[in-house]
């Protein structure tokens, strides 16, 4: 281990430049974006799977689907088979205008926790890809080979829901076969302190168009007698939540389990200051947290959400004096476990046609997106062993003892991916921080913790291999 951990210090810098170069690539999956560049990236993801010692590398191409990337290493028998993921897709840049440097020029400078690296994409999730491949060409170079078979798969379609996933996964099951799964791409609790994620919450979603008149209109001329459809709107999506900012949907809160008694003195456990709190979300100083359970940080994994995404009826650039004719919102709700993904969708739509107002037309377009995960680190011996390892990585890579957490987000991969390895225990890592603000604009990675994150993956890759030679025993 002295050798691998030596090589991995003296080639981390190149690991860095590997990062910077893949960022460069504007691998958009959201529709209106160049597909080109998803291809780009693909083939750049592969290139640098070969060069880290990764054979059979193949781009895997599914009808109207982003490339996923595959390699394998499969040269320790008798040792576990690790699944790692990542995926190479990215977040559209959001507003250019409010980022301190281009979003997809890879600029290093000082942030919360120490130097970071300013990129769309540095740390959701280009830098998980890093992690796995500074891991094993550790390894490679100082040693040869691998101390565990891995399998590596790089999704290029994650941000836009993985809505193929499931014909991926009926094409190439037998493929992607293994004992664990290793999922880069969540976060940390805070920056140097790391966790294991064991929960993800769901997401579901809706596009709601309400038109009062077939074209915009003089509001002077016209305003008054005629609805505003933006106003309409504005009155159905207030009606979603109440004035604690609760969900309000008949029927939706009721499908969330109550806390346990053990659930709550676990989670009043979980370290918690509002202070910090504020200052990692940017919340400004008047603002009053709208708190459900012991606190904010369960709250974002414990218990749903709904956001109102996105609305529109004119734009900001262009706002006349005009009654527009349409009015446009996005919306979704975070599911937790237990809450079934089309019942949510279907009590959504059934609230909004039922408030909607003034006669006026609505259509609406259903997302169903994913639905909640969750694992029992304890749930067999098998899974308990293997997060018994992923906590001493982690310890050794960090210094600090790992939190077992759940995460706000939704990983449409997990659940279905688990599932078709047999119950294989998942492990979800990560290199976010309460600053990355990933989907946001000045997205970034601290350098310090991707290093952890590597360094955590070489000793993940040891224990796994130490605890398969003890079972031997």
């Amino acid at each position: 281990m002295e050798k691998v951990l030596s090589t991995f210090e003296r080639r981390f810098d190149q690991h860095l430049e590997d990062l910077k170069s893949l960022v460069r690539i504007p691998s958009v999956s959201f529709e209106g974006f160049d597909p080109q560049n998803v291809r780009r990236s693909a083939e750049a993801v592969a290139a640098l799977l070969r060069k880290n010692g990764l054979e059979k590398v193949e781009i895997l191409d599914l009808p109207g689907a982003h490339p996923y990337v595959y390699g394998e290493r499969l040269r320790a028998p008798g040792k576990p088979t690790l699944l790692l993921y990542a995926h190479h897709d990215v977040q559209p840049p959001g507003r250019e205008e409010l980022w301190k440097s281009h979003p997809f020029e890879p600029t290093l400078r000082e942030g919360p926790g120490g130097v970071r690296l300013y990129a769309r994409g540095a740390a959701d999730d280009k830098a998980g890809i890093l992690v796995h491949l500074a891991a094993i060409s550790s390894f490679m170079e100082a040693l040869g080979e691998l101390p565990v078979n891995v399998k590596i798969v790089i999704e290029g379609e994650e941000e836009v829901g993985s809505s193929h996933l499931p014909v991926f996964l009926e094409k190439y099951k037998a493929k992607l076969q293994a004992d664990v799964l290793v999922l880069t791409d969540t976060s940390n609790f805070d920056c140097g302190y790391p966790a294991l994620t064991i929960s993800l919450r769901g997401l579901v979603g809706v596009n709601i168009e309400v038109r009062s008149i077939s074209h915009s209109v003089h509001s002077g001329m016209w305003g008054g007698p005629v609805p505003d459809p933006a106003m309409a709107l504005s009155k159905m999506l207030a009606s979603l939540v109440d004035e604690q900012g609760r969900i309000a949907v008949p029927g939706v809160l009721e499908q969330v389990r109550p806390l346990s008694d053990h659930e709550r003195k676990s989670f009043e456990q979980v370290p918690y200051d509002e202070r910090d709190f504020r200052k990692q979300v940017g919340l400004v100083p008047g603002a009053k947290l709208l708190q459900e359970g012991p606190n904010p940080i369960v709250q974002i994994f414990r218990y749903p959400s709904l956001t109102v995404n996105a609305i529109q009826a004119s734009s900001r650039k262009q706002a006349g004096n005009v009654l527009n004719d349409t009015a446009w919102a996005r919306v979704t709700i975070r599911l937790v476990q237990d809450m079934d993904p089309d019942r949510v969708l279907k009590q959504l739509e059934d609230h909004l046609r039922k408030v909607t107002l003034w006669g006026l037309e609505v259509s609406i377009h259903q997302d169903r997106g994913s639905g909640p995960w969750a694992v029992d680190p304890n749930q067999t011996s098998r899974s308990q062993t293997t997060f018994e390892c992923a906590t001493k990585a982690l310890k050794n890579g960090y210094g600090k003892t790992p939190l077992f957490l759940g995460c706000g987000g939704s990983i449409p991969f997990v659940k279905p991916f688990a599932e078709a390895l047999g119950g294989a225990p998942a492990l979800l890592v990560g290199v976010e921080d309460p600053y990355t603000n990933a989907h946001g604009e000045n997205e970034s990675l601290l350098i310090s913790d991707f290093k952890k994150a590597c360094l955590s993956q070489i000793y993940l890759f040891d224990e796994l291999s130490r605890a398969a030679d003890k079972v031997r025993r």
